[in-house]
């Protein structure tokens, strides 16, 4: 059951970040790491990062049976489930040889909100533990410090809105006073669907497949803590 204090419902704000895409450039890893999944699983040549776009934001799964849709390969449930086993171990792998540096804005942002009475912060994620962990590490976010929600520990993917009120319960917040930083479409429906306002930043896909975000940038360097007061106390 999902419950609230009168204390965190007429103070407190919420800000839920999504990992994927918003804390670092993992497109680009996420694409190659699947790539070489399809390439070593399927024998499928050919597959390119664009054929992944139908799946951005939700899950691994998805994004895997986008490509797969794109080149007419058909899977079972268990190919897929070991693809994305696969999948996950050559991400992880990349990052740690490689390193995954935060994208501009997104350190700054998250450490001027720690400072602040009045903010909670969240870590909300489709990765599993594991993945969202190393990524996490990599660009040096303070994850223990903030709730932090990961696929592993929801039933429902994106554009569901499980995940963002399960971490807005968890920070005993309600949904209506949290922001959701997202940067796909679905991961934006999730954030309204669950009530919440949403920053969307154009680091995955075109402004033109955000507007159902509050506010939509091209980078968090853009975004203060006043930004968020304002979409909070005065809703669009």
């Amino acid at each position: 059951m999902i419950c609230y204090t009168l204390n965190a419902m007429n103070e407190l704000y919420g800000l839920i970040f999504d990992v994927d895409g918003v804390i670092a450039d993992t497109e680009p890893v996420n694409a190659r790491a699947t790539i070489r999944v399809f390439e070593d699983m399927f024998d499928v040549k050919g597959v390119r990062p664009e054929d992944f776009e139908a799946g951005i934001g939700k899950g691994a799964e998805r994004y895997i049976l986008a490509a797969a849709d794109v080149h007419a390969v058909k899977l079972t449930d268990e190919q897929v489930k070991d693809a994305a086993v696969l999948r996950e171990k050559y991400i992880i792998k990349i990052i740690q040889e490689e390193s995954l540096p935060a994208f501009p804005g997104v350190l700054a942002l998250i450490n001027a909100a720690l400072q602040r009475y009045d903010l909670r912060l969240a870590i909300a994620t489709s990765a599993s533990l594991e993945l969202s962990r190393a990524i996490l590490e990599s660009a040096k976010v303070p994850h223990k410090k903030m709730v932090y929600v990961t696929g592993s520990e929801i039933t429902r993917k994106k554009p569901n809105p499980e995940l963002f009120l399960t971490a807005a319960s968890r920070m005993d917040i309600k949904p209506v006073r949290c922001v959701v930083i997202e940067d796909a479409p679905s991961g934006v429906q999730a954030a309204k669907a669950a009530g919440a306002q949403c920053i969307a930043v154009t680091n995955s896909v075109p402004a033109d497949k955000l507007q159902e975000a509050d506010v939509i940038c091209n980078s968090l360097e853009q975004i203060d803590i006043e930004t968020i007061h304002k979409l909070i106390n005065h809703p669009r």
